[in-house]
């Protein structure tokens, strides 16, 4: 034992209470501030870790280019985002992957959005899209050549004809303009399901007589075409499109300019449907308003310009934007609203 000055006597010799106590709520202090260092790198890791998904379409048409470059924009410009854009069978699948949450954002045409969100046909259900905007409206291109001798969508009976990948926005319009001009499928004219690029081979060899395309004008399946085969672009009857609209109203009248394609001399009316980008209800408004605020900002000007990758995205007007077949996404009518596009 042993005597402290204070005549107390202690086992061991003095302990230090005080630097006990000082130790003690050194350790706390030193947890609590581990605590907010692991917390707070976890909101950064969070923030670094917002992936985001823009199913497209197959290589040949408008979406695939652009649903790229809409990804660029959002990575390099909205901060602590990262997208990437993948190549898909377009509108009946980008709405079934959106809505079943497999993808954040599609390209979907406007006629196919609606039918989701209605749950009609080809859909079983209804599926929970809301569009961040309009892209822009797209002519149902219907092609052949020269050598072919067909000059009208009549013309088409007894022909072989590719109408787009099955469950495709194009093929569904396909087969409403064929089986409004009386042709009974698979009976009257035969149908391929090819893609785009399967359809232009497909062309060039002879394996079918015509192809459907959907996708803004110049396309560049059809130009691809041009390029080795003397083309033909078939028109559609403004009675038979007036026809249809009425029965499908969220189709619209479209005309192809002439000297578009090398060969087209004169002006192409066509059936036509909007084209817009969805994104799932469950999207929170504000990554909605970033991304659209970010896309717009850069369709024009800027290192990433939308323009300098597809000449239809002069088209993608706030204006256009808000005029969309399904609701707009809060998040967006926040943006189309501060810049007054929305009252």
């Amino acid at each position: 034992m042993l005597d402290a000055p204070d005549g107390r006597r202690y086992k061991n010799g003095p302990t230090h209470d005080g630097g006990g106590i000082m130790k003690r709520a050194f350790l706390c202090v030193a947890a609590v501030m581990l605590v907010l260092a692991l917390a707070h790198g976890d909101d950064a890791l969070a923030q670094r870790k917002t992936f985001l998904t823009l199913s497209s379409g197959s290589p040949g048409g408008v979406y695939y280019p652009l649903g790229g470059g809409m990804a660029v924009i959002i990575e390099k410009t909205v901060e602590g985002f990262r997208c990437a854009s993948e190549s898909t069978g377009a509108s009946v699948e980008n709405s079934r992957l959106v809505g079943n949450g497999e993808s954040d954002m599609g390209m979907v045409m406007g006629s196919i959005a609606y039918n989701a969100v209605e749950g009609k046909d080809p859909f079983k259900e209804k599926l929970p899209l809301v569009a961040l905007f309009q892209m822009y409206p797209a002519p149902e291109h219907i092609v052949t050549t020269k050598q072919s001798g067909i000059k009208s969508i009549k013309d088409l009976k007894g022909k072989k004809v590719s109408i787009d990948v099955p469950g495709s926005g194009c093929a569904n319009m396909a087969r409403i303009i064929l089986e409004e001009h009386g042709f009974t499928l698979n009976k009257d004219v035969t149908i391929a399901n090819l893609s785009q690029n399967e359809s232009v081979q497909a062309l060039k060899d002879g394996v079918v007589d015509a192809v459907f395309f959907n996708f803004a004008y110049p396309g560049a399946a059809v130009l691809d075409l041009a390029a080795s085969r003397d083309i033909v672009l078939i028109p559609i009857e403004k009675a038979m499109a007036d026809r249809i609209i009425k029965k499908y109203p969220y189709y619209i009248r479209i005309a192809i300019p002439a000297k578009t394609y090398p060969g087209q001399d004169r002006e192409i009316l066509c059936l036509g449907d909007s084209n817009v980008l969805v994104a799932n209800r469950k999207m929170a408004d504000d990554v909605a308003y970033k991304i659209t605020k970010a896309i717009f900002s850069n369709v024009k000007e800027g290192k990433y310009a939308l323009v300098n990758i597809h000449p239809i995205a002069a088209q993608m007007t706030p204006a256009n934007a808000v005029n969309s077949p399904i609701a707009l996404h809060p998040g967006a009518v926040k943006y189309f609203k501060e810049i007054k596009a929305l009252k």
